[in-house]
């Protein structure tokens, strides 16, 4: 294929994607469901599975195999610009009072669901053998399997939070703040996994590697930090935004490349900068540089969507795909509820701000897509075990609403749903989920979720 027919492919396919992908999240948030809902359906519909099982003559024009890395490349630069927006965004100090309960129903809710997968991945491997996985599974992936099941996505979780007015409730900021430290600790755990796993990064040991991001790590904060902020916030180098903004992408992507060079994957990298890139005096987040990492973001994302679908493999789903699904999904959901539920009660939360909580940390959507895409590039997961763990998050995200309203309907026929129902009637008259230190809000992210 030529370059011009090359050119021409992609810019049609990219018209595809975005209008598919944006256009399906708009109907998803019509039908009362997160925005990456319809966009991650979109992405898996666009791609072999649907699309070319329907019009094979279709796909395979609108995506030749060497469009593959044009796509690629895309989605892993909506990536670092999504993750760099939301390393910049984390804030533990939102903790504030309720410290002690976020940090009990983090702690549950990631060692409890981290424990079960990993006990499964170790006790049924003839199964997972039949999903494509070797039946010797490395350390690896056995951690990878509680991951798997661990993991709680941030922005989808605040969207819920705010479109149910638990903004400003007990079990709202409880679920926010416990889900800051789940990312904290989850992508540390995948981190370490990474780095034991297959990778195709430097042919060093995984403890040289380890001793080399170590490095880079300290290296970020102690030196990038410090001079990013004389440089971009200092009185007398104050840049202009936009030249700001170009800076900072392109200290993200040089860090992910540092992160991927080491074995790693990009998605570290790109937190890790947003974490260092200092805030403005007195901690507040810049409006001018938020607004459009989240307006990049929010445009290319569908790519990584896309590029994530094009590995779901439905006509790999034999009936012990459909088992596997069922049962992951199951564990998925009573895991996270069932330890986030009992860790709130413990901490001193009433019934049904517990139940709240349960039911918010259950929640995933891009967090677990991402995590789940580096598993599968770094060998860990198997195409039909990805798929099972796609169509995993993609339920689990449909469930979290249903299961709030359950929880408000079981609260009511107890008799006990008047007073957090008037709090959440009344935060829902307040604007978006807002930053503790200046109110900006976090709607773009929140929205992909």
């Amino acid at each position: 294929m030529s370059p011009d027919s090359m050119v021409m492919h992609f810019v049609g396919a990219s018209a595809l994607i975005l209008v598919a992908a944006h256009g399906a999240g708009w109907l998803a948030r019509r039908l009362k469901q997160p925005y990456i809902v319809g966009q991650l359906t979109a992405g898996i519909a666009l791609g072999p599975s649907l699309l070319g099982s329907v019009a094979p003559g279709a796909y395979e024009t609108l995506f030749p195999a060497g469009l593959s890395p044009a796509l690629t490349g895309f989605a892993q630069f909506s990536l670092v610009v999504f993750l760099f927006a939301v390393g910049y965004e984390l804030d533990l100090k939102v903790l504030g009072d309720r410290a002690s309960t976020a940090v009990s129903v983090a702690l549950a809710a990631f060692v409890v669901p981290m424990a079960v997968g990993s006990g499964c991945a170790l006790l049924f491997r003839e199964q997972l053998a039949d999903l494509g996985m070797p039946r010797d599974l490395s350390p690896s992936m056995v951690v990878f399997a509680g991951i798997a099941l661990s993991i709680t996505a941030v922005p989808v979780l605040t969207a819920i939070v705010r479109e149910n007015g638990l903004s400003r409730t007990v079990p709202g900021v409880v679920a926010v703040s416990a889900a800051g430290l789940l990312d904290v600790i989850g992508w540390t755990v995948l981190a370490g996994t990474m780095l034991n796993g297959n990778h195709s990064g430097p042919a060093l040991g995984w403890p040289w590697r380890a001793l080399l991001a170590a490095g880079f790590i300290a290296l970020m904060l102690v030196g990038a930090r410090p001079l990013l902020r004389r440089l971009l916030w200092g009185t007398r180098t104050r840049m202009e935004p936009s030249l700001r903004l170009a800076l900072l992408i392109g200290f993200a992507l040089g860090s992910a490349w540092v992160t991927h060079s080491l074995g790693l994957h990009v998605i570290f990298g790109a937190l890790l900068a947003g974490v260092v890139v200092p805030r403005e005096q007195g901690g507040t987040l810049d409006p001018d540089l938020l607004r459009p990492l989240h307006d990049v973001s929010s445009l290319l994302l569908p790519f990584f969507f896309v590029v994530s679908g094009q590995s779901v493999a439905l006509n790999s789903m034999n009936s012990t795909g459909w088992v596997a699904l069922t049962v992951v999904t199951f564990l998925a959901v009573t895991t996270k509820i069932g330890s986030g539920t009992v860790a709130g009660r413990l901490s001193g939360l009433d019934r049904d701000d517990a139940r709240t909580v349960g039911v918010l940390v259950s929640a995933r959507g891009l967090t677990e897509l991402i995590a789940l895409n580096a598993g599968l590039q770094a060998g860990l997961l198997s195409e039909p075990l990805y798929t099972v763990l796609v169509f995993m998050a993609l339920l689990t995200t449909l469930l979290t609403q249903p299961l709030l309203l359950l929880v408000d309907r079981l609260a009511a026929r107890e008799g006990r749903g008047t007073e957090r129902q008037q709090m959440a009637d009344r935060a829902a008259e307040t604007p978006a989920l807002q930053h503790p230190q200046d109110g900006t809000t976090t709607t773009p992210v929140a929205d992909l979720g």
